[in-house]
C-alpha cells in the first residue's frame, strides 16, 4: 500500500536537523508499524499536489501553523483533493490542521477556540463502538499544540474522542476517514522544544507553564495511536478491495 503524504506545514527551521519535518515523523512512526508501507511527500502549501486521488492507496494530511479560514489557494485545491479521496472512499487520515480541513472540506466549520490555546499533553476520552478504535483504550493522552478547533463538525462525522476543552477530538467518518486534533507523531521531546519555542510568542507564559507540567505527568498513548492508525489505514484500503 502506497500512502501520500500531503504535507500542510513542517517543523521549525531550526527543530529541523533534530526531529525532521511532520511527513518524515509519520514516514518513520508508520514503517515502524508495517514494513510494507510506501511512501510519496507532497508539499501541497507550495503547491505540489499529485495529479489526481488514485496516485496512492491512501493519505495522510500532517498538521501546519496555517489557519483553515484563511482560505489560501493551495487550501481551495486541497479541499478539492479531499472530496475527490473521500468519494473514492479511500483511506484518509487528518492530524490537527489536517484534522480542520478535513471537516471545512465536507461541510464543517473551524474558528479559533474560545477556550484559548491547547498546549502539552491533552487527554481524550473514547466513546465505544463510534471506530474500530482499541476498546481497552477508554481514553487516550498525546501532544497538541493549537488554537483552533472544529467548532461545528460536518454532519456525518461522528465524535470517537472528545474531552473539555475539545468537544470535537477525533472525528471518524464512514469507515474510511479518521481525524485527530492532537499530535499522535509528537514525543514529549518535541512538544517540549515547541513550547520553549511559542511560549511569550504565540501565547503567555502561564499557558507554557500548564504545558510542561501535563508533559512531565501524563503518559503518552502515541504509539497505540500510531499503531490504530496503521491497522486503520490498512483495514480501510482492503474494503475497497472487496
Amino acid at each position: 500500500m502506497k500512502i501520500g503524504l500531503l504535507a500542510t506545514g513542517t517543523t521549525p527551521d531550526d527543530l529541523l536537523p533534530r526531529f525532521g519535518s511532520y511527513a518524515e515523523m509519520f514516514i518513520a512512526q508508520l514503517k515502524e508499524e508495517n514494513a510494507s508501507f510506501e511512501f510519496e511527500t507532497f508539499d501541497v502549501r507550495d503547491g505540489i499536489f499529485p495529479a489526481n486521488a488514485d496516485v496512492c492507496d491512501a493519505w495522510l494530511i500532517t498538521g501546519s501553523r496555517s489557519n483553515v479560514y484563511e482560505g489560501l489557494p493551495w487550501m481551495l485545491q486541497l479541499n478539492e483533493l479531499i472530496r475527490e479521496i473521500d468519494a473514492k472512499k479511500q483511506p484518509l487520515v487528518g492530524i490537527c490542521f489536517g484534522h480542520q480541513i478535513i471537516a471545512d472540506a465536507l461541510g464543517g466549520k473551524v474558528d479559533k477556540y474560545d477556550g484559548g490555546w491547547g498546549v502539552g499533553v491533552h487527554k481524550y476520552d473514547t466513546i465505544k463502538g463510534i471506530s474500530s478504535f482499541p476498546e481497552n483504550l477508554t481514553s487516550f493522552s498525546i501532544c497538541v499544540m493549537h488554537q483552533d478547533q472544529v467548532v461545528i463538525k460536518p454532519a456525518r462525522a461522528r465524535v470517537f474522542a472528545h474531552s473539555d476543552f475539545c468537544e470535537n477530538a477525533g472525528l471518524v467518518y464512514d469507515q474510511h476517514v479518521v481525524t485527530f486534533q492532537g499530535h499522535p507523531e509528537f514525543d514529549k521531546a518535541y512538544e517540549t522544544v515547541l513550547l520553549d519555542t511559542l511560549k511569550d510568542v504565540s501565547f503567555s507564559l502561564e499557558v507554557a507553564e500548564e504545558g510542561y507540567e501535563t508533559v512531565a505527568q501524563e503518559k503518552l498513548d502515541s504509539p497505540e495511536v500510531i499503531a490504530w492508525i496503521a491497522d486503520f489505514m490498512e483495514s480501510a484500503h482492503q474494503a475497497r478491495k472487496v
